[in-house]
């Protein structure tokens, strides 16, 4: 088998090796991995900055799909041709996180889904939908879970207002699935022609940021003064201030991202004024991920991304890091 590893932090450290292919044991399924989707938490692991203790070498990336290429002793829930998917942490099927369901997540705590097969275990699968492709499915994991979580956080009911930033993976698929809950979706870019990309998909009203750096008055002005009901932050600390005001009174944030930096202090008194909520979306289980991919089957929803062959990692590592992308980056093992 062949994969992609890094020995020392860095892009460049990035190395195409060669492994012996492993054999499942008890419990255990062989993948043959087909497609690969990037995350930035990918790149923040590959240039140590999410966590500069982590053993290495390591195998990164949480996201890929494949085919079932041989099961282990005991394994009763997979056969040879299943098309699936990973879970993001193979310890989280069901209930709260806990710090054991915690590890065990791929491209961290264990090597990821960056090599041309895997060995999971059989709880640590889940099966595609029907009408997606392998490249459309291993977009699914890490993104779109995220972005289903971040929106079950405001337990909205149709027609409530939904503010997303940016264009990314998670972006995209929250104004996808906010669509399906029947909301009003908000979003805000840097680039035109990515708004009018995100208009085609389901986006409400959008705003340039360069151009009106304001857009937390926007979004006020766009809901009658009174804010919207949840806002799926990416940024972090330096638009959490602006988040923070976008709300409604008793308003979510659904905090998922740590992209943006600011010397701006975090305002304490805008979290009591609004009587905010603020809640942290790490991913999900892997039941989460169940009930997701039963939304997307019977939608018919289809993820929205750019495929690249897989021996141009470095280069796809890279574009996100320049944030020149719309939706997700996809490697397609050749």
């Amino acid at each position: 088998m062949f994969a992609w590893q890094f020995s020392s932090f860095g892009v460049d450290s990035l190395d195409f090796v060669g492994r012996t292919t492993p054999t499942p044991g008890p419990g255990e399924v062989l993948v043959r991995v087909r497609a690969i989707s990037l995350n930035y938490r990918d790149l923040l692991m590959i240039k140590g900055r999410y966590n500069p203790k982590m053993a290495l070498p390591r195998i990164p990336c949480s996201d890929g799909a494949g085919e079932v290429a041989e099961v282990g002793e005991g394994v009763t829930a997979w056969k040879t041709g299943d098309r699936v998917a990973a879970i993001f942490m193979q310890n989280w099927f069901d209930g709260a996180l806990t710090p054991a369901k915690a590890r065990g997540a791929l491209g961290g705590d264990i090597d990821g889904m960056l090599a041309d097969h895997v060995v999971l275990k059989e709880t640590g699968l889940v099966r595609i939908p029907d009408h997606l492709s392998l490249q459309e499915a291993a977009t699914l994991p890490c993104a779109a879970v995220t972005a289903w979580n971040a929106l079950g956080a405001g337990k909205l009911k149709p027609g409530a207002s939904v503010l997303v930033q940016g264009t990314g993976g998670v972006a995209i698929f929250a104004i996808q699935f906010a669509r399906l809950h029947g909301l009003r979706v908000l979003g805000i870019s840097s680039s035109p022609e990515k708004l009018e990309r995100a208009l085609s998909l389901g986006l409400d009203a959008g705003l340039n940021y360069r151009e009106n750096p304001n857009w937390d008055r926007w979004a006020l002005e766009q809901t009658g003064g009174e804010g919207v009901d949840l806002v799926v932050e990416v940024g972090g600390v330096g638009t959490l201030p602006r988040s923070l005001r976008s709300i409604r009174m008793g308003g979510v944030i659904a905090q998922v991202g740590v992209l943006a930096d600011t010397a701006e202090p975090l305002p304490i008194p805008s979290i009591l004024h609004k009587q905010a909520r603020i809640q942290g979306i790490y991913v999900g289980s892997r039941k989460d991920f169940l009930e997701m991919n039963r939304a997307i089957s019977l939608t018919q929803l289809r993820p929205v991304g750019e495929n690249f062959p897989w021996t141009q990692a470095r280069e796809v590592m890279q574009k996100m890091e320049e944030a020149s992308h719309f939706g997700k980056l996809v490697l397609t093992v050749e």
